[in-house]
């Protein structure tokens, strides 16, 4: 392994960076004459060099690595890059199974899991390894991370587990403060801790779990009834989650040390349904240090949504969208095609009005379509022909319609679930479905807009090139301004998300909301990490002024239309960063006066 190191090392010396098809014949120069011919790889490699550096400096200290060398390697090692390109490393996390408020047609029922997830997905199966502890699957995930190569200095945090209000509130505020302790206490290089919760000693019932999974499938019992006799009634697991609570003063103790520590929380998302979201749980998710809210709206048809047993109604969901804006946080919606009593037409239309309709416009959205699983309560409409998937090209056909009407400023994060084809009873398998997606593009004269399209990702431009663009939208509460830093393409190199909220809106709602009429508001500020100045080295566009300059632009517009403050939803680790910019700490937010 040293060997290899070696002369990569000596190549890079003299290259700034070295192409995979030459590492891969340094590694199979190396390989050739082993018994195993594959005994060593790049994913071993990076490790390796960590492992030397930290516990055997005296040895390191022989190959002569200097920081500029250490960074090509670095560049060179990384594995999967575009993870990290947008400049933020993400941690996602899955709460405990738990008993969930509601149980629609569609969803999933594994009851090793919460609901809507299953323990296959890659995350879940982190999660599961470490009994379901926050603490013990981010320091897990932060490992692979930087054994991968990737800066984990920003840490965006997504907490997903399906209906986060429906937990307790202690084990909410012991969960949260699990994950900033983890990043908290977590050196850059051998990451080790333990968590006080102990929940490796529980161990599952695996012969009951089976029998009631299998009783769950046959439609005898409800998931909820199952995670009843499963957890709620064994005494070892009632045990350990009556240690998992804590008290807000913990929880700020352990934000305020992550205010400056090596690895900061930049990002904390949280999903929810848009009937748990009024006034009274927007003000808990900030106090949690909360910026961005997933919730799962799947439609806009009433008719679908009842049929689908999704009880929420759309009023409800016009309510959430306009209670997340005027509270700050970042909008991602989850829209599901393919339910029950859908049609490729009728999704086309449904998904136009989300993105058009002044009620909805979404910062972000998790388009899928409706995949089939064998515990889903949807198996017996499959089974009796009222449900069938989609064809592959009605599919296709309706996520480009979708993504051709996704306006400039909505990111479309995803369009598959991590469901291993396996457990997928009946539709789509394809986990490169937004290439498919994006290959039927190529041929349009008219390219899409939404933000992830035109992501600039791990490209370099000349910072002197780029063009600021503002896009103004309304909304039922707001006038919206998206600032982005664009190429000449149209590439986006960054974003700002500005909320001006309408006095009419505003003083109706005055005693349920933490903003007065005069002040606005900063929602989201995004820049990747990847820009290099011309005619410089330097580490990308995050270290030119970029967002700087985007907030000062967003000041001069809240003030020019009239308003005397701005508030931004800093996340934890952003505080130090906007006090230095004239923000000081105000409630749920920092200000600044305009």
């Amino acid at each position: 392994m040293e060997a290899i190191l070696l002369e990569i090392l000596d190549l890079l010396q003299v290259n700034e960076g070295l192409s995979e098809q030459v590492l891969e014949k340094v590694i199979h120069r190396h390989n050739q004459g082993r018994a195993n011919p594959e005994q060593f790889a790049k994913k071993q490699l990076l490790p390796f060099y960590l492992r030397i550096k930290q516990f055997e400096p005296k040895h390191w200290a022989t190959w002569q690595v200097n920081t500029q060398l250490e960074a090509r390697l670095m560049q060179t090692l990384r594995i999967k890059p575009r993870r990290t390109a947008s400049g933020v490393a993400t941690i996602t996390v899955i709460t405990k199974p738990w008993i969930c408020s509601n149980d629609c047609l569609f969803c999933p029922n594994d009851i090793r899991m919460p609901k809507s997830y299953l323990s296959a997905e890659p995350a879940c199966q982190r999660a599961e390894r470490n009994s379901f502890d926050p603490y013990l699957q981010v320091i897990s995930r932060l490992q692979t991370l930087i054994d991968m190569g990737h800066a984990t200095d920003k840490i965006e945090l997504i907490v997903l587990g399906g209906t986060w209000s429906d937990y307790p509130l202690g084990y909410q505020v012991w969960f949260v403060k699990e994950l900033f302790r983890a990043l908290n206490e977590s050196g850059e290089q051998s990451l080790a801790g333990e968590s006080p919760s102990n929940l490796s000693q529980y161990q599952q019932d695996e012969s009951l779990a089976a029998e009631l999974q299998q009783q769950v499938n046959q439609g005898l019992l409800s998931y909820n009834q199952a995670v009843e006799l499963l957890y709620m009634q064994n005494p070892v697991y009632q045990s350990v989650a009556s240690s998992q609570t804590a008290s807000f003063f913990e929880l700020i103790e352990q934000q305020q040390t992550n205010e400056t520590a090596l690895h900061r929380v930049v990002g904390l998302t949280i999903e929810t349904r848009p009937d748990n979201i009024d006034p009274e749980q927007l003000y808990l998710l900030r106090r949690l240090g909360c910026t961005k809210i997933q919730i799962g709206i799947q439609s806009l048809d009433q008719a679908i949504l009842n049929l689908n047993q999704r009880s929420i109604t759309v009023q409800k969901i016009n309510d959430a969208f306009c209670y997340l804006r005027l509270f700050g946080f970042k909008i991602h919606a989850h829209f599901m095609l393919n339910l029950l009593g859908s049609t490729p037409e009728s999704d086309k239309q449904d998904y136009l009005g989300l993105v058009s309709d002044p009620a909805y416009l979404p910062d972000e959205v998790k388009l899928y379509p409706c995949a089939l699983v064998q515990s889903s309560r949807l198996v017996k409409h499959y089974q009796d022909g009222s449900w069938q998937p989609y064809s592959e090209s009605e599919l296709i056909d309706v996520l480009t319609t979708d993504v051709m009407n996704t306006p400039d400023y909505t990111r479309i994060s995803r369009m598959v679930r991590d469901i291993a084809a396996p457990d997928i009873v009946a539709g789509n398998k394809k986990t490169n479905l937004r290439q498919m997606v994006e290959n039927d593009l190529v041929q349009s004269t008219e390219q899409p807009q939404e933000i992830r399209y035109r992501e600039i990702n791990r490209d370099q431009t000349e910072i002197e090139s780029l063009a600021l663009d503002c896009i103004e939208y309304s909304t039922t509460a707001t006038q919206e301004h998206f600032l982005q830093w664009v190429t000449s393409e149209k590439r986006i190199v960054g974003f700002l998300r500005l909320s001006l909220p309408k006095p009419e809106y505003l003083s109706e709602h005055q005693a349920e909301l933490p903003i007065q009429a005069n002040e606005a508001m900063i929602r989201e500020v995004h820049i990747y990490g990847v820009v290099a100045r011309l005619n410089t080295s330097g580490e990308g566009a995050q270290h030119y002024g970029l967002g700087r300059r985007l907030i000062d632009i967003a000041c001069d517009i809240a003030k020019a239309s009239g308003y005397q403050r701005i508030n931004v939803i800093s996340s934890v680790g952003t505080r130090e960063y906007y006090r230095n910019l004239g923000f000081y700490d105000k409630g749920l937010y920092q200000q600044r006066e305009l």
